[in-house]
């Protein structure tokens, strides 16, 4: 039975637990620097354009995630509809490795219900863990993107793939 997860808007007590997390050796893997990703991520707390999320499953924290509107950043994925919100994540505490699929998709289906027109995400074509998870959450992969970080997966998600 899958949890119901709870998307809990992050705030600056959080930032311990998010520190803890970026110096795991699964999320460096992927998400890079502890000290730089934690300065980015504290940095985005008051970023009116950045929704940043603790997520909960029974009560325990275990992930974070990102939302963010994409016209605010260059991100470099070509046109997307007005609105287009991007998200990027990692699972926390390693035991819960599994749920990425799932909360993904209860978060995304969450947004384009309440009217959001596109969710697209792009991780490291090299993460297969990453792709299977959004492709299992309904997302389609679109191409291969240059980002400042190097090649990414674009990958998108419109209403129509609600599952």
């Amino acid at each position: 039975m899958t949890p119901d997860y709870l998307f809990r808007p992050m705030q600056a007590d959080d930032l311990p637990l998010v520190a803890r997390w970026l110096a795991l050796l699964h999320v460096r893997e992927w998400w890079g620097d502890p000290a730089e990703q934690y300065a980015l991520v504290s940095g985005d707390l008051n970023e009116p354009a950045m929704d940043q999320y603790v997520v909960e499953a029974d009560g325990r924290a275990f992930a974070y995630l990102q939302c963010y509107d994409l016209t605010a950043w260059n991100s470099g994925f070509g046109e997307q509809p007005d609105g287009t919100r991007g998200i990027d994540l990692f699972i926390g505490e390693p035991d819960m490795i599994g749920h990425g699929s799932a909360l993904i998709g209860r978060f995304v289906q969450d947004q384009l219900r309440n009217g959001v027109p596109r969710i697209v995400t792009d991780p490291d074509p090299a993460n297969a863990r990453a792709i299977r998870a959004y492709e299992k959450a309904g997302f389609a992969t679109d191409r291969t993107v240059a980002t400042p970080d190097g090649p990414a997966l674009l990958m998108v998600h419109d209403p129509s793939r609600l599952f």
